[in-house]
C-alpha cells in the first residue's frame, strides 16, 4: 500500500490559449500565485469584462477599501451576479442560474480542483492531460449550479455525470445544460433516490470513470454550518460578521449531513469498495485537515493501492483533495492505452 502526501502535483503539461482571449480576459493586476497556473482566474477580476459579460453586475461593484474594484461578498445577489459573468466570459455559458437558498460557488476554487484533476490523469498519459469526451467524469453531488462539470467540458471537453439526491437541484442542473448547446452532449445529470447512497444507484453496469469528484457536505448541523460562515465572513472583512447569514447559499443537502464530512468521506470509500476496476481515480475535497487521519484510516481498510494528497491555495485558505485508487501500478499505466486521445 503507497500513501503519497504531496503539497503540489506538476507535470510538464503546456498552457494553450487563443491569443486575442488571453488579453481581454486577464488583468495586468497583482495574479492570484496560489491558484494552479492553468486556472483562467488568477489576476484579479478584470470588472469591465465581466460587466460586459454580464450587465447585472455593475449596481454590485464598488471601490473597496483599499480603493481597487470590488463586490460586497456578503450580498448573495452579488456573488451570484459575478458567478454569471465568469461563468460566460470565460466559458462560454450564455445561461446560468439556480434557485434561491442554494450553494453559488465561488468559480476560481472549483476551477482548481477540475484543474488538479487533468493534472493527475496527465500523470498517467505521459504528462499530457487526456482531453475530450472519452474521458469521464462522475460529480457527486453535482448541485443546483453544475459548475464542476461545466468547468472540465469547456476546459478539456470531458463528458460528465452529475448526480444529486435533491430534485430541485436536478432539475436547475438539467436546464443549465439544455440552456447551453456546448453542453448537452457532454454533461448527463442524474437524480440519486437513497440518501444513504453515494455511488450505488448512481453507476451502471459496465460503465467506468476515470474521475469520480465529490466536494461534500462539511458540516454535521445548520448551527455548525452558520458557525463556520460566521468565521468565513469575519476572515472576509476582518471584523465579526453581523449576524450568521449565508452569503454563497447553500441548502441543508449541499452544507450538512448527520455525522458531517468525516461520515459521507467514510461512507463514499466504503462504496468505492464496490468498483475497484470500474474507476481510474476517486476524488473527494477534505475540508478539515484534522480529518486526514481518519481517512487514510479509512482508506487502509478498504484496501486502496494507491493515496495521494493535492492541495489547493485559495486566497487566504488551504484547501485539498484525497484521491485514490484500487489499481496497480501497471493496470494505472495501461488504463489509457486503448483510447485515442487528444491532449494539452
Amino acid at each position: 500500500m503507497i500513501f503519497h502526501l504531496i503539497p503540489t502535483f506538476a507535470v510538464p503539461i503546456s498552457v494553450i490559449f487563443m491569443q486575442s482571449k488571453l488579453k481581454a480576459l486577464i488583468n495586468p493586476a497583482k495574479p492570484k500565485l496560489e491558484l494552479h497556473p492553468r486556472n483562467k482566474h488568477k489576476q484579479r477580476y478584470n470588472f469591465d469584462v465581466l460587466i460586459a459579460a454580464n450587465a447585472e453586475l455593475a449596481p454590485f461593484v464598488k471601490p473597496n477599501a483599499y480603493a481597487d474594484l470590488s463586490i460586497d461578498f456578503f450580498n448573495p445577489l452579488a456573488v451570484k451576479a459575478l458567478n454569471k459573468a465568469l461563468l460566460k466570459a470565460y466559458y462560454n455559458i450564455e445561461y446560468w442560474d439556480i434557485p434561491d437558498k442554494f450553494l453559488c460557488p465561488p468559480i476560481p476554487g472549483r476551477a482548481d480542483y477540475i484543474h488538479y484533476l487533468a493534472d493527475l490523469l496527465g500523470a498517467l498519459n505521459h504528462g499530457l492531460v487526456p482531453m475530450g469526451p472519452k474521458i469521464k467524469c462522475l460529480d457527486i453531488g453535482v448541485g443546483a449550479n453544475c459548475v464542476y462539470p461545466i468547468i472540465g467540458a469547456a476546459e478539456y471537453r470531458w463528458s460528465f455525470v452529475g448526480s444529486d439526491i435533491d430534485p430541485k437541484a436536478v432539475q436547475s442542473a438539467v436546464k443549465i445544460v439544455e440552456s447551453n448547446p456546448e453542453l448537452k452532449d457532454k454533461i448527463e445529470i442524474r437524480l440519486q433516490k437513497k440518501r444513504e447512497n453515494i455511488l450505488f444507484g448512481i453507476i451502471e453496469p459496465k460503465e467506468k470513470f476515470e474521475i469520480v469528484l465529490c466536494n461534500p457536505p462539511f458540516h454535521a448541523s445548520l448551527e455548525e454550518a452558520l458557525g463556520g460562515n460566521m468565521r468565513k465572513n469575519s476572515n472576509l472583512k476582518n471584523a465579526k460578521a453581523p449576524k450568521p447569514a449565508l452569503n454563497f447559499g447553500g441548502n441543508g443537502n449541499e452544507l450538512w449531513c448527520e455525522g458531517g464530512e468525516i461520515a459521507f468521506i467514510g461512507n463514499y470509500i466504503a462504496q468505492s469498495k464496490q468498483y475497484t476496476t470500474t474507476c481510474l481515480w476517486f476524488t473527494c475535497i477534505v475540508s478539515k485537515q484534522s480529518n486526514l487521519s481518519k481517512v487514510y484510516t479509512e482508506l487502509r481498510k478498504a484496501g486502496a493501492a494507491t493515496v495521494k494528497t493535492v492541495e489547493m491555495g485559495q486566497g487566504n485558505k488551504v484547501s485539498r483533495f484525497v484521491a485514490w485508487t484500487f489499481l496497480s501500478d501497471p493496470q494505472k499505466n495501461a488504463w489509457f492505452q486503448q483510447k485515442t486521445l487528444g491532449s494539452k
